[in-house]
């Protein structure tokens, strides 16, 4: 392989400040390598973004921090302290779940205490079967953080051989041909704790009757903490940033990339929107995969993530950011109201292309805790307090009607779901709510080419994960990072992914 010509008149170029273009960007400078990260937006963190309402942030992407440990070492190998860059509290409590027929369940981070919930909620019989879950959790998360979590991409086959190598009982562990459905069926008699456990399944944006079972690992993630960073997450991209130019990083913003062209020499020119042209030693594409594959940074990139356009895309959403006062039901930081049809909802979102009549809705109340203190206290009378509000939808925002279309579909849906949450007992004084929506079609303008997807591509059938592209293209010069490429989606796993297109880029300068 030839190695890389990479110098401060040929940078390496990250496209996307996102998690995973800003944990490359860390790893690149650390290591003396001169580095410049582009992004279209005005600030870093991609999908973990912060949106203004009126006078008020709010976290509207992801909403809490897992897999502490990913940026506890990165932020090490870069010589500091996480803890003293990012300010972390840990959550108690890791959601409040109800359902249409008014019953609530907390899930703890302490799974003693989850067990103890589960009990009073539907028998001692499942808090002991929800213990038994917990250890199939870890043992799936132990047989695949080290040979595949963290380690460049491998096939099914070298997979199993490493794993075999090893204990032979952890093939076992991971259960690559089950769906989850069906492995939360085989652990839990209650429907709810299906439905709820089953919820993992969108945290890569896909359907638990169609997602394998190895995704019942996220309960061990949850179990091994769950963090709020403050004021949001976004002071964890702010923070990644500053350690990058802290470095020596370069970032420039509002400057999209119109295409990456190939040169006579095998390096890379990368061509901005306004016609500049920028040469690179070498690029690390933080951009959607398939959204690469079908041109969007132009056709010699194309190759790179090639047969990731045929890919089954990952759900997208409609949310709403909601500054209103509340009242009736005790929110919490989290909180799931249930679908009556959890089947149903995925039916429509996957087999039929349209938003559920009667979805699942997450609220992010961010104004509130997530602790044993605010479970306890009682619901007090506020002003207006910061809400987002999400349910799962389509990836549909690219088609030519999208935007003519959900103009319609998502002010119904709108109505909808308030509809819905007072049903559950939760009230948004409306007359003085500030909101604000998006569709999948608004998701399609933020990340060109992807539909609107968040997740990349659904993690449907054993194969799936074997099939995201790796960090490494089939072109020199050219590397892959973000959610929608080995190891997955996901903040820390997108965090993963762009330390192993760094180590690919050092690895060949």
């Amino acid at each position: 392989m030839q190695a890389l010509r990479i110098s401060d008149e040929r940078p390496v170029i990250v496209v996307g400040a996102g998690v995973a273009g800003l944990a490359a960007a860390i790893d690149l400078s650390v290591h003396r390598l001169p580095t410049l990260v582009l992004d279209a937006a005005d600030r870093p963190g991609g999908k973990m973004r912060r949106a203004a309402l009126g006078p008020e942030s709010f976290d509207a992407g992801p909403t809490v921090l897992t897999m502490r440990w990913v940026f506890e070492e990165l932020f090490a190998d870069a010589g500091l302290a996480f803890a003293e860059h990012v300010d972390t509290r840990p959550a108690d409590i890791l959601a409040r779940h109800a359902w249409p027929d008014g019953q609530t369940l907390d899930l703890h981070a302490d799974p003693a205490l989850s067990s103890a919930a589960i009990a009073r909620f539907a028998g001692a019989a499942e808090g002991r079967r929800f213990l038994r879950f917990c250890a199939e959790a870890r043992a799936t998360y132990c047989a695949l953080e080290r040979d595949f979590i963290r380690a460049q991409r491998p096939s099914m086959p070298a997979l199993v051989r490493r794993i075999a190598a090893k204990r032979c009982a952890d093939l076992l562990a991971i259960r690559p041909f089950e769906n989850l459905w069906r492995a939360l069926g085989r652990n839990f008699r209650d429907p709810r704790l299906q439905q709820l456990f089953g919820r993992y399944a969108t945290y890569c944006g896909s359907s638990p009757y169609r997602a394998p079972a190895t995704l019942m690992l996220v309960a061990h993630v949850e179990q091994a903490g769950v963090w709020l960073a403050e004021p949001g997450m976004y002071a964890l991209a702010e923070a990644m940033e500053r350690v990058a130019c802290a470095r020596g990083a370069r970032f420039r913003y509002q400057s999209p990339v119109r295409r990456l062209e190939r040169q006579a020499d095998g390096s890379w020119c990368v061509e901005l929107s306004d016609g500049e042209r920028l040469q690179a030693g070498a690029v690390i594409a933080s951009a959607d995969a398939a959204a690469i594959a079908r041109g969007q940074l132009g056709t010699d990139a194309a190759a790179a993530a090639a047969g990731a356009q045929r890919l089954e895309r990952s759900l997208s959403a409609v949310t709403w950011l909601v500054s209103a006062p509340t009242r009736g039901f005790a929110l919490l930081r989290h909180n799931v109201f249930f679908s009556a049809d959890y089947r149903a909802e995925f039916e429509a979102i996957f087999g039929r292309g349209r938003l559920p009549d009667d979805p699942t809705i997450y609220v992010c109340a961010q104004d509130r805790g997530a602790s044993m203190a605010d479970a306890a206290a009682a619901p007090r009378e506020r002003g207006h307090e910061r809400l987002l509000c999400l349910v799962n939808a389509p990836a549909d925002g690219d088609r030519p009607d999208a935007l003519a279309a959900e103009a319609g579909d998502a002010s119904r849906a709108s109505a909808r779901i308030f509809d819905l949450l007072a049903r559950f007992g939760l009230h948004l004084e409306r007359g003085t709510a500030r909101i604000q929506q998006l569709t999948p079609a608004g998701f399609e303008l933020l990340y060109p080419g992807s539909g609107g997807a968040l997740y990349g591509s659904a993690s449907h059938g054993w194969r799936a994960s074997f099939q995201r592209p790796a960090a490494a293209s089939a072109l020199p010069g050219l590397f892959l990072a973000g959610g929608s490429v080995h190891p997955g989606p996901g903040v820390p796993m997108a965090a993963l992914s762009g330390r192993l297109a760094a180590q690919r880029v050092m690895a060949a300068a």
